[in-house]
C-alpha cells in the first residue's frame, strides 16, 4: 500500500452510505464488547445448570478472554490477505454462530469450547471497526468518528451486567447468548451490502514464529492474571511457570520483531511517539476503569443493596460518560488534546480520592457523585486519546495498530482486575486480624448494655453478628485501599503528557488516506 500526499484530508474516492456502514460495524462491535461482561452475572445460573464447580465455571470467562487476546494481533495480517470486508463478515458470522452454540450447550466442556470460538471470531471486530471508521471519515471528522466508536466500546461493558441480569431473571442464562442472533444478522447484512472491499496483499507472508511466541506470551499472561488470585500468586508453582513462560516468550518475540525482515508486528508502528504514549495512557485508563467496575458491584452487594439498585447506581457513570463522548468529538483539532487528558486524569484522581472516604454508614449519594465525576472524566479521556493515538500514524498501519491498541486495552483491564482482587483479598485478611485484636472480654466498649443486646460475646448469635461486622469493616478498608492505589496511579500518569506531541490543528494540510 502507498499513501498519496494531498492538501485535502478527504479520501481519494468518496465513501457512500457512511452512516449505514457506521451503524452496521458498531452493531457488530457492541455485540462483541457486551459479551465480555454480559455473561458474568449469569455464571451462578450456568454453574447449577451445567453441574460445575466455582473454579470450573470460571473457564467460561477465561476461555473467551484468552482466545480473543491471542487472535487480536492477527487482524492486520488477515485483512492484508483476505480484505477487511471479508474478515468482517467471517468474524460476525462466526461470532453469531458460536453464540448460538453457547446458548445450546449442554455440558461444561461444550460451552468452554464454544466460548473459545466466540473469542477467536470476535477478536477482529473491535480493531476492525476502529480502523474502518478512521478510513471512511475524512481527517477533520476523526474526532466525531472516535466519539461514536468510544461510546460503543466504553459504555457497553458498563451496560453488560445490567442487560445480562435482566435477561437471566426474565428468561434464563442461555438468552445472554441468544440475544446476539438478531444483532449479528442485521450487522452481517449491513456490512455485506454497504462496506466495500479493501485492496489485498496476497503476497504478505505469515510470521509463524513471531505469532507463536506472541500467542504464548499473551496466553500465559492471561492465565497468570485469571488464576493468580485463587492460587496465591507466586506461592503456586503453576503461576511461577506461567509467568516464566510469559516473560521468556515476550522477550523472544521482541528480539525476533527487531531482527526479522518481515516480522508479525511492524516495528515502524513503535516509532510514532504519540501512538506509543497513547497506548500507555490507554493501559492506565483501562486498569482503573475495569478495576472500578469489578469492585463496585461487590462493594454494593456487601452493603446489602439489591441487584437492581446496584445496577441503577452504576448507570449515572455510564450516562455521564456517554454524554461527554457524544459532545467532545467536535472539539478535537480545535483544543489541544493534552488539556482534555489532563482534565480527565485529574477528574479521575479526584473521584478516586472521594472513594477513599467511602464507609458502610453512608447513603447512596456519595456513590452516585463519585460515579458521575468518574464518568465525566472517562468521557474526556477516551475520544481525545483515540484521536491522538492515530492522528499521526500512517493510514496503511491503522489495522495493525488498532489491533495492538485493543490488545493493550484488554490487557490493562485484566491486570487492573487481578490487582484489585488481590489488594482487596489481602487487605481483608490483614484488617480483619487487626480489628479482631480488639474483640476481647476486656474491651469495655463491648460490655456496654446497648452493645451487648446485639454484639454479645457470650452467645453464638452475638459473636456471629460481631464477626460479620468485623468482616464488613475489613472489606470496606480493603476497597478504600484499592481506590487509594488507583488514585496514586492516576496522578502519576499526568506528567507523561509532556511526552505527547501537540496534535495537528483543524484545517492544517494532512496526508490523505492510503488508496485501497
Amino acid at each position: 500500500m502507498s499513501a498519496a500526499l494531498s492538501s485535502s484530508p478527504a479520501p481519494l474516492h468518496p465513501v457512500r452510505n457512511r452512516g449505514l456502514i457506521t451503524c452496521a460495524i458498531m452493531l457488530a462491535t457492541i455485540m462483541q464488547v457486551l459479551d465480555t461482561s454480559i455473561a458474568n452475572v449469569a455464571l451462578p445460573h450456568m454453574q447449577g445448570s451445567l453441574s460445575a464447580s466455582q473454579e470450573e465455571i470460571s473457564w467460561v470467562l477465561t476461555s473467551y478472554i484468552v482466545a480473543a487476546a491471542i487472535m487480536t494481533p492477527v487482524t492486520g495480517w488477515l485483512v492484508a490477505r483476505l480484505g477487511r470486508r471479508t474478515v468482517f463478515l467471517i468474524s460476525v458470522a462466526g461470532f453469531t454462530f458460536a453464540s448460538m452454540l453457547c446458548g445450546a450447550a449442554a455440558t461444561l466442556p461444550q460451552i468452554v469450547v464454544f466460548r473459545m470460538l466466540q473469542g477467536v471470531f470476535g477478536a477482529a471486530l473491535v480493531p476492525l471497526s476502529q480502523a474502518v471508521l478512521l478510513d471512511i471519515y475524512p481527517k477533520e471528522k476523526h474526532g466525531s468518528a472516535m466519539s461514536i466508536w468510544s461510546v460503543g466500546i466504553m459504555v457497553a461493558p458498563i451496560l453488560g451486567p445490567t442487560i445480562g441480569g435482566a435477561l437471566t431473571d426474565s428468561f434464563n442464562w442461555r438468552w445472554v447468548f441468544y440475544i446476539n442472533l438478531p444483532i449479528g444478522i442485521i450487522a452481517f447484512f449491513g456490512i455485506l451490502v454497504f462496506l466495500t472491499e479493501s485492496k489485498r496483499d496476497r503476497g504478505r507472508p505469515f510470521d509463524l514464529f513471531g505469532f507463536a511466541f506472541l500467542s504464548l506470551a499473551i496466553g500465559a499472561l492471561q492465565m497468570v492474571l485469571d488464576r493468580g488470585h485463587s492460587k496465591d500468586w507466586f506461592g503456586s508453582s503453576e503461576i511461577v511457570v506461567e509467568a516464566g513462560l510469559a516473560l521468556a516468550a515476550i522477550w523472544i518475540f521482541l528480539v525476533h520483531m527487531i531482527t526479522a525482515k518481515k516480522p508479525f508486528l511492524t516495528p515502524a508502528i513503535f516509532r510514532d511517539r504519540n501512538f506509543v504514549v497513547a497506548n500507555i495512557f490507554m493501559f492506565i485508563a483501562s486498569f482503573i476503569m475495569y478495576a472500578t467496575l469489578a469492585l463496585f458491584p461487590a462493594m454494593l452487594t456487601m452493603l446489602n443493596y439489591p441487584i437492581t439498585t446496584t445496577g441503577m447506581l452504576q448507570a449515572p457513570r455510564g450516562i455521564a460518560m456517554m454524554l461527554v463522548m457524544m459532545m467532545i468529538g467536535r472539539f478535537i483539532g480545535r483544543v489541544d488534546v493534552r488539556f482534555f487528558l489532563a482534565l480527565a486524569y485529574g477528574g479521575m484522581g479526584f473521584a478516586l480520592w472521594q472513594m477513599t472516604g467511602f464507609s458502610s454508614a453512608m447513603d447512596m449519594w456519595p456513590f452516585i457523585t463519585a460515579g458521575v465525576i468518574q464518568g465525566l472524566s472517562f468521557g474526556f479521556l477516551f475520544v481525545p486519546l483515540n484521536a491522538v493515538a492515530f492522528g499521526s500514524l500512517k493510514p496503511e498501519m491503522r489495522t495493525e495498530a488498532t489491533a495492538l491498541y485493543s490488545l493493550i486495552r484488554n490487557t490493562g483491564g485484566s491486570i487492573g482486575i487481578a490487582i484489585a482482587e488481590t489488594v482487596l483479598g489481602r487487605s481483608i485478611q490483614i484488617n480483619h486480624a487487626v480489628l479482631a485484636e480488639s474483640v476481647t472480654p476486656y474491651n469495655q466498649a463491648l460490655r456496654e448494655p446497648a452493645v451487648q443486646s446485639f454484639w454479645s460475646l457470650d452467645t453464638l448469635g452475638g459473636l456471629s453478628a460481631l464477626d460479620h461486622m468485623v468482616n464488613a469493616q475489613a472489606a470496606m478498608i480493603g476497597y478504600n485501599n484499592n481506590f487509594k492505589l488507583m488514585m496514586i496511579v492516576c496522578f502519576c500518569a499526568i506528567p507523561l503528557l509532556m511526552f505527547l506531541r501537540p496534535a495537528r490543528r483543524a484545517g492544517a494540510p494532512v496526508p490523505a488516506p492510503a488508496t485501497e
